[in-house]
């Protein structure tokens, strides 16, 4: 069911891939994808190109898939292993969900974070009380990691 589900994805993604993102398989296992999503235009992650990585559990779509960047990022809602705090990737999974869909929902969290539930409190601190200088980090990391320049883009594994 899983296989059957991805390859669907996979296909739907082809056909209508969203605009600011992409997705398919490393290799030949459909299990494990790369995505890539444009760092929103109204954010101070304008310009990056940001890459994730997307591991589908054997009982997806019933199982959320484990999704995390590899290019580093400053955000209240990402850490540094590149962990994802986002409820539809945890409590409020549903099987209707779909990468496409759940990428969307990670740009929109690059535009709009949620420092009222943060993964990294000392950001989400700055974001609350300084957003000139959370806004001017966020742009510093993104020139630096997500650069289509940047030599170091991908954490280290």
């Amino acid at each position: 069911m899983a296989l059957r589900r991805i390859n669907k994805e996979l296909k739907d993604l082809e056909r209508d891939p969203p605009s600011t993102c992409s997705a398919g398989p490393v290799g030949d296992d459909i299990f494990h994808w790369q995505a890539t999503i444009m760092g929103p235009s109204d954010s101070p992650y304008n310009g990056g190109v940001f890459f994730l990585s997307i591991h589908f559990p054997t009982d997806y779509p019933f199982k959320p898939p484990k999704i995390s960047f590899t290019t580093r990022i400053y955000h209240p809602n990402i850490n540094s292993n590149g962990s994802i705090c986002l409820d539809i990737l945890k409590d409020q999974w549903s099987p209707a969900l779909t990468i496409s869909k759940v990428l969307l929902s990670i740009c929109s969290v690059l535009t709009d974070p949620n420092p009222d539930d943060p993964l990294v409190p000392d950001i989400a601190h700055i974001y609350k009380t300084d957003r000139k200088a959370y806004e001017t980090t966020a742009s510093e990391w993104t020139r630096k990691y997500a650069s289509k320049f940047s030599s170091i883009n991908l954490l280290p594994f």
